[in-house]
């Protein structure tokens, strides 16, 4: 299976081959803000440490940052990004920095005006959640709030008209009956792909996602991925004996939240610690973490690594022998 037929377009065979320290950097996420307009069950928000709003100057440093490293991809985060009062500006200062995907995850609630502009400065990827099929559920798990369903689905059809937008399913216990309806559903909105994911506190086999259509199935690179694996008994998070014990994936991707670079999203998102502070020498401290952390004796590697990555330092590994 070569990686670019996945349907993650910031990984493919050859990004696995050539990573080193030194390399492109390709994937970089920057979490803005704590800020959040919703209260979703599932997140379970960033630890005191790292919460707050970056100031503009700070992530324009940052981006500064990775622009020497020649950046490729980058992905704008939070809490919600929207939020963020200068939001327009750094993607315009991104777009200026010749970084070829500038992407967000939102939760949609936004201005279809905004959103508009965000693509008319640079936005060219959307993200965005998407955990129920029908509006009384929808708008209990954004934390009640009546009738912000109705905006979301309006926004994801709007602007799946006019960029690349996937929708992000996080499965929780009590929504795991509903999957096969919000992903048939999600796939009647115009969407690029559907990303099925278990919430960390679930940690399940979605084994219901494999009865949606194979119209549905045979469209979406990211979803046919997953169905896939579920069909050879393996679960989106978690890694299994035969996984590589390193994490090539560092050496060219990044995500800062605070003053600290972290191994992964989801493991900061998960409470881990940072590899280091952000300045001129996270791709050498990157490298040191990778070469002497094992990641099956990490337990939040262990049991969070998702299927994609997993895969990706697999090939990392077989590819240096």
């Amino acid at each position: 299976m070569k990686l670019e037929n996945i349907g993650f377009y910031t990984l493919n065979d050859n990004r696995c081959k050539r990573a080193s320290e030194d390399s492109q950097l390709m994937r970089c996420e920057l979490i803005l803000t704590d800020a959040c307009n919703f209260k979703c069950p599932y997140c379970k928000g960033l630890r005191d440490d790292l919460k707050g709003t970056m100031s503009l100057e700070k992530a324009k440093y940052i981006v500064d940052l990775w622009a020497k490293e020649n950046l490729k991809n980058i992905r704008l985060s939070g809490g919600e990004p929207t939020v963020y009062k200068d939001i327009v500006e750094l993607v315009q200062y991104i777009k200026n920095k010749n970084v070829e995907r500038i992407a967000m995850s939102t939760n949609g609630s936004a201005k279809l005006s905004l959103y508009k502009e965000l693509i008319e400065v640079g936005v060219n990827d959307f993200s965005i959640s998407l955990d129920a099929c029908c509006s009384s559920f929808g708008d209990m798990m954004a934390g009640g709030i009546t009738g912000i369903w109705e905006k979301v689905i309006s926004n994801i059809k709007e602007l799946s008209k006019l960029t690349y937008v996937t929708v992000g399913v996080v499965v929780t216990e009590d929504t795991v009956s509903d999957l096969k309806s919000t992903v048939e559903f999600a796939a009647s909105l115009g969407v690029s792909d559907i990303r099925i994911i278990s919430s960390a506190q679930y940690n399940q086999l979605l084994e219901v996602a494999k009865t949606v259509s194979a119209e549905v199935y045979d469209k979406y690179p990211i979803l046919k991925y997953r169905i896939e694996n579920l069909n050879n008994h393996r679960n989106v998070r978690g890694l299994e004996l035969a996984d590589s014990h390193k994490c090539g994936l560092v050496l060219d991707d990044m995500a800062i939240a605070g003053d600290c670079h972290f191994p992964c999203i989801i493991y900061m998102r998960e409470g881990g610690n940072p590899i280091g502070k952000v300045g001129e020498n996270m791709r050498q401290e990157r490298l040191n973490w990778m070469q002497n952390h094992d990641t099956h004796c990490d337990p939040i590697c262990k049991k969070n690594c998702l299927d994609v990555c997993i895969d990706y330092n697999n090939k990392y590994r077989d590819f240096r022998g």
